[in-house]
């Protein structure tokens, strides 16, 4: 399985961009590769940031599905507040606070300064989202902020929202995130991203068990770097988020920008960190997923 999380942190096989530059003949042909090359970095920091998201998303549900299973059992204080544990995927050292006001709930996860190892991602500081408890919606949208959010060092930058659906046309619960996110790297790369990703919930559901979901991610985005150079995302095949593995176990996306674009491909349902890139022209390079 091929997650969100290595692609974004997708490393080339140096002795693949070995190759690249090696095979120039002369300066023309070395300008293009090393463009290339440079393309295809960022393509591997939009990788890091789809593995952001995908974080952030399994946090926010695991969390919103911890609260709604525990809502009805939790004695809240005098003052309308209370700390709980979780019992899922959420680490100890992760402190959850739950404030419910007439059916409104906001929920904080804090990671603290020095912050914790989630899924091996350092996070520091806090997500903060909030939603109104209805049972019986069938839609519920759930509003979130970071706030001093930092992910392996990047600094995140986001305010956005999450729309849950109960069932969609198969049955099965969807969540549809609003993907307005700014990344910053420890050395000043910046990247927006602008988009929508639709993670229908395919497995697990129901179950109380948070690690035995299965999520099918769909959608389209686009990536906006600070020099001006835009990439264009679309997913082909699903995205298989199987929880239990660290990657992307199956599916594809597409990958374009002026002259130069391609289909970045998980694989066909191994947890590896093996992907490839097919060039337009049709040269296919190995991807490393770290």
């Amino acid at each position: 399985m091929k997650n969100f999380r290595a692609l974004r942190k997708a490393t080339l096989n140096l002795a693949v961009l070995g190759l690249i530059f090696t095979s120039c003949s002369d300066n023309n042909e070395t300008t293009t590769s090393e463009t290339e090359a440079e393309d295809i970095l960022e393509i591997q920091r939009s990788a890091e940031i789809d593995q952001i998201d995908t974080v952030l998303g399994d946090l926010i549900i695991d969390a919103y599905e911890e609260q709604e299973l525990t809502a009805d059992r939790v004695q809240y204080n005098e003052y309308g507040s209370d700390r709980m544990e979780y019992s899922r995927d959420i680490p100890d050292c992760v402190i959850i606070t739950v404030v419910a006001q007439q059916g409104f709930r906001q929920v904080t996860l804090d990671f603290g300064s020095e912050g914790c190892i989630i899924n091996e991602h350092l996070i520091q500081g806090q997500i903060t989202f909030d939603y109104t408890r209805n049972p019986e919606a069938q839609e519920i949208l759930i509003n979130y902020n970071l706030v001093d959010f930092y992910f392996d060092a990047k600094n995140v930058i986001a305010s956005r929202s999450i729309l849950k659906e109960l069932s969609n046309e198969n049955g099965n619960p969807q969540f549809t995130h609003d993907l307005s996110i700014t990344v910053i790297w420890p050395n000043g790369v910046q990247a927006s991203r602008e988009g929508t990703r639709i993670r229908e919930w395919v497995e697990g559901f129901g179950s109380g068990i948070f690690s035995d979901n299965v999520f099918e991610i769909t959608g389209d985005c686009t990536a906006i770097f600070v020099n001006g150079n835009t990439h264009t995302y679309e997913i082909l095949t699903p995205l298989r988020r199987e929880v239990i593995c660290y990657y992307f176990v199956s599916g594809s996306f597409d990958a374009q920008r002026t002259n130069f674009g391609g289909v970045f491909d998980f694989g066909n349902g191994d947890c590896d960190n093996q992907a490839t890139f097919t060039f337009n022209n049709g040269a296919e390079i190995p991807i490393t997923l770290n």
